[in-house]
């Protein structure tokens, strides 16, 4: 019975070694975004989704300015080591670049997870590496349930799956607004730096045409008003950026009905092929209520409507629905703020 016990206790022990070892063979590789010199708020998400997963974090910071990038992401809280590719071919987010860099870091590193923003670049990026790695990449992800195991959105926002991935390299983006920014100090990483093939010499940057706004991001602003096609006009926009200003300086977007029909920039496009957003406030004026739309905002903490027809499909999803002439309604609002 003696030596049976320190059988099974030895055969525990190992089986607790092997389990500890298993735990840290996770590791993740964060794909930085960075504009001006900055690392972006999308970035501290994505590595608080890494610190999730388990195991060691990593940055990859790409472009011309990555050395200075690099001891900013060196100081985010949980990241272990940070990458920086110091080459102008990897600036302005060129997909084709950044997908053979990441493809060589892979092959050098080996990481068991890469994660992305589930941004303009990281749409791009994510299934070109897919592709080239022969991995099926999981998109949006809005919760982080094991190495291997996911929640992420389906038909719209309507239905949530949780999926398993079985491949050798997850691949990932992440939702930003489901996840907590990682704290930007507090960390210590060391900084190595890594070359890749540089130029594909499949596209060539030209320009960026940036809006400049004195607002918030719509995905980080914790107000927004939106409008939809029930404005009429683009001039009539200026009413709901006049209220934003009354709520303390919120962000204005706008339903993709607005936008297509020349009302608003498409930046400003919130929903399924915009922005997702997850404000504290969401106020949607004149906005019908289409399942695209609904898609990009209904984690709001409060949503707030104001349309003049009872039977939009809005008012379900509303907290507090007003149904009223918006013109009438949002200056009784802004006089009253």
């Amino acid at each position: 019975m003696l030596a049976s016990g320190f059988k099974s206790a030895g055969l525990m022990a190992r089986r607790g070694l092997a389990a500890s070892a298993q735990a840290r063979m996770a590791s993740t590789l964060v794909l930085a975004e960075h504009a001006e010199g900055a690392i972006a708020d999308s970035t501290l998400s994505v590595v608080s989704a890494a610190k999730a997963i388990g195991g060691d974090v990593t940055v990859l910071v790409a472009g011309a300015d990555a050395a200075k990038i690099a001891e900013q992401a060196a100081k985010i809280d949980g990241v272990s080591s940070v990458l920086a590719a110091g080459d102008a071919a990897y600036d302005h987010g060129i997909a084709e670049n950044i997908t053979a860099l990441l493809q060589s870091v892979q092959d050098s590193k080996s990481f068991s997870h890469i994660l992305f923003a589930a941004s303009n670049d990281g749409k791009n990026i994510m299934p070109r590496l897919g592709a080239k790695l022969d991995v099926q990449p999981v998109s949006d992800i809005l919760e982080v349930l094991g190495e291997d195991t996911f929640k992420r959105p389906m038909y719209a926002g309507n239905a949530i799956a949780t999926v398993k991935s079985s491949d050798s390299v997850k691949l990932a983006s992440v939702r930003i607004t489901n996840f907590d920014k990682a704290a930007a100090e507090g960390g210590s990483a060391s900084v190595e730096e890594v070359s890749g093939p540089g130029d594909a010499g499949k596209t060539t940057w030209v320009a960026d045409e940036v809006a400049k706004s004195d607002r918030p991001e719509l995905t980080t602003a914790d107000k927004i008003v939106s409008g939809g096609r029930g404005l009429k006009n683009g001039e009539n926009f200026e009413m709901l950026y006049t209220l934003a200003d009354k709520l303390g300086g919120g962000a204005v977007g706008a339903s993709r009905a607005a936008v297509d029909a020349g009302y608003v920039p498409n930046e400003l496009q919130i929903g399924q092929t915009g922005k997702i957003v997850a404000p504290g406030l969401y106020i949607a004026v004149g906005i019908s209520g289409a399942i695209q739309h609904l898609a990009g905002m209904k984690d709001a903490k409060t949503i707030v409507c104001i349309n003049k027809d009872p039977e939009a499909p809005i008012f379900q999803v509303s907290d507090i629905g007003l149904e009223a002439d918006l013109f009438k309604a949002v200056p009784e609002m802004i006089e009253k703020l």
